[in-house]
């Protein structure tokens, strides 16, 4: 599923490139998990101000209102000049005098939302509820702590909800927790201020890395031109259960947590 870096690699692929662009026409696919909320002919003329992020959202600024672009579990963006016509799996075009944004998301939990603005309902009914930049300056460290203490499920669960801190996936999460020492069992609210600060600065750091690395590329993501993203390569833990570990010798487990696989060094992670 992309998380936070695939989806900031994705935006820096075609941001610069597309922004002041003109719509000339939308082509919508199969249905995606949310309509488009408005008619794809009324887009077409609109005038391309930029592309930004928030969490696992693009929102693709327009002259005139935004998109809101989310890949799902399977989704990808590309951005071209000159992109082969639509295949099964490619749901919606924004053809525009840059090029054509296309998405395509096999599974369809993916989506595209017009809004007339960032507080319009069904743009907060999205929002909202999402937690801290974790790449932002907006990330304080005792804020994380504080929300942390209020948490009684296991931290790896806590930090993959969202709403603590916005963007560490199943991956992230577990090279994370690897980094600051911390097991993914444990507690949200038995993490202490220290450990908590270390934490904080792991998560900056893998995330950091991953954008870096252009993201991790397990199944279907890829970048706006059709690369991958390497830092699965370099993970420490992560899908790793049964190999030594890097650090300490120690082979590495995996436990389910909340229907996805978690991967950590028991000794390394003692508590």
């Amino acid at each position: 599923m992309p998380e936070l870096p695939e989806v900031e690699v994705t935006r820096r692929g075609f941001a610069d490139r597309i922004a002041g662009a003109q719509v000339l026409a939308v082509r919508m696919g199969k249905p995606l998990r949310w309509g488009l909320g408005v008619l794809p002919q009324a887009l077409v003329g609109r005038r391309v101000q930029g592309v930004r992020r928030r969490g696992k959202y693009l929102l693709v600024d327009l002259d005139e209102g935004l998109l809101l672009l989310h890949l799902g579990m399977s989704g990808s963006l590309r951005f071209d000049a000159a992109l082969p016509p639509p295949g099964v799996h490619d749901h919606f075009d924004l053809a525009t005098t840059a090029g054509t944004l296309r998405l395509n998301d096999p599974r369809r939990f993916g989506a595209a939302v017009y809004v007339e603005a960032q507080d319009a309902p069904a743009a907060r009914k999205l929002l909202d509820g999402l937690g801290m930049e974790p790449l932002e300056g907006g990330f304080d460290a005792d804020a994380f702590h504080a929300a942390l203490r209020r948490r009684q499920a296991p931290i790896k669960q806590v930090l993959m909800a969202g709403d603590v801190v916005v963007g560490v996936g199943n991956i992230y999460a577990s090279e994370a927790l690897f980094l600051a020492g911390i097991r993914p069992t444990l507690p949200a609210l038995r993490v202490s201020r220290p450990r908590a600060l270390r934490l904080h600065a792991a998560i900056r750091d893998v995330l950091g890395r991953a954008v870096e690395r252009g993201g991790s590329s397990l199944r279907d993501f890829s970048h706006v031109d059709g690369s991958s993203g390497y830092f699965q390569l370099e993970a420490m833990v992560y899908g790793r259960a049964g190999e030594a570990c890097r650090v300490c010798g120690t082979q590495v487990r995996q436990i389910r947590q909340g229907q996805r696989s978690t991967f950590f060094c028991p000794a390394c992670q003692k508590s």
